[in-house]
């Protein structure tokens, strides 16, 4: 074990010395160092992400590569790894020298970025999809089936606040046990749209604890074309009947995408 490590180790205790900041897993002459940082950072529309950073340091380390895991309770399988591939790729450059804290700083600083460009399209999540359509500049319209709301009241009032801080307009509506969101808008709102609702624990199981939305589909997502109208606001519409969800879209110029995928939603 170098002493360029165990400075480290020791530098680190002490710039991270709040309860729970830094843990030291072990300390071994053959093994190396193992430790923990948990730092808070900023995500996407200023949402509180814990990351839980974990660093083994071998013996040969500063003159090799640490091993890094992460682990996030508001991150997704895919968002971690590729904070921790991004973060590999970060440690190369200070190769030979003492990088812990100079990654941790890294991450804080870049973290909104890295989640920005995770992969949410759909194209990558077979169970979910229905159609892929590349990424293009212009307003866009997508919409998206949930299977159920239990905490119905908070999910919207969630809802409502996600379009409105990303200046997304559209529809929540509800027709039996019908649940769609039709949104509008620029790309990346939409983006960072499908981050939230696929991150957040927005409803709650039927134990009544808070959860994940895991039975979100996105149905389809196009481009809007000059016979589409644009939709001045975010409203949410509780209809009784098929035609009053149908008029909804057609309000919209969006009959072509009620009957393609609505109807089949009651079989």
């Amino acid at each position: 074990m170098s002493a360029l490590a165990l400075e480290e180790l020791s530098a680190l205790t002490a710039i991270y010395c709040q309860r729970d900041e830094c843990a030291v897993l072990a300390v071994s002459e053959t093994d190396g160092i193992t430790l923990r940082i948990q730092t808070s950072v900023k995500g996407l529309l200023d949402s509180d992400i814990l990351l839980k950073l974990s660093f083994h340091l071998p013996v040969s380390y500063p003159s090799s590569l640490p091993n890094i895991s992460i682990n996030s309770e508001q991150l997704t399988r895919a968002q971690c790894k590729d904070v921790k591939e991004r973060l590999l790729e970060q440690a190369k450059r200070h190769l030979s020298e003492p990088m812990v804290h100079e990654l941790v700083l890294w991450i804080q600083q870049n973290i909104k970025h890295i989640i920005g460009q995770s992969e949410t399209s759909v194209c990558n999540e077979k169970s979910t999809l229905s159609r892929c359509i590349s990424t293009e500049d212009g307003i866009w319209t997508i919409l998206l089936h949930l299977d159920h709301m239990r905490a119905k009241t908070k999910y919207v009032k969630t809802v409502e606040k996600w379009t409105s801080d990303l200046r997304l307009t559209g529809r929540l509506m509800f027709m039996g046990k019908i649940i769609l969101i039709l949104l509008q808008g620029d790309r990346t709102s939409i983006k960072e749209y499908l981050i939230l609702q696929k991150t957040s624990k927005v409803d709650v199981d039927s134990s009544g604890k808070k959860c994940k939305e895991k039975m979100i589909s996105v149905l389809c997502e196009t481009k809007v074309q000059t016979e589409h109208k644009r939709f001045q606001a975010f409203e949410v519409k509780e209809h009784s009947t098929l035609d009053e969800l149908q008029k909804e879209f057609e309000a919209a110029g969006l009959i072509d995408l009620f009957s393609e995928f609505v109807p089949a939603l009651l079989k």
